[in-house]
């Protein structure tokens, strides 16, 4: 694979990880505001909510991990032309 592929799918995998962190903020957001048939905050009916936002969140993770690790151990050529 060639420096632009390595470079291609690194910006893809951040760019993966930027979208489930935005997913992880809404589900949490949605989480916290959660409110029952009375209008009162319930935490307890938005469980789903936070399950997915820990999911997301997990997912995030994965993601910054493969695009960031896969930097490392891998020599670069340097071209000195002068």
């Amino acid at each position: 694979m060639s420096f632009y592929g390595k470079s291609l799918t690194n910006a893809f995998l951040l760019a993966v990880g930027i979208l489930w962190a935005a997913v992880a903020v809404w589900q949490f957001y949605l989480f916290v505001v959660f409110r029952d048939a009375q209008g009162a905050f319930d935490t307890q009916g938005g469980g789903s909510h936070l399950w997915y936002a820990i999911g997301a969140a997990v997912l995030t993770c994965v993601c910054v991990c493969f695009a960031i690790f896969r930097r490392i151990n891998h020599p670069e050529e340097l071209h000195i032309t002068s």
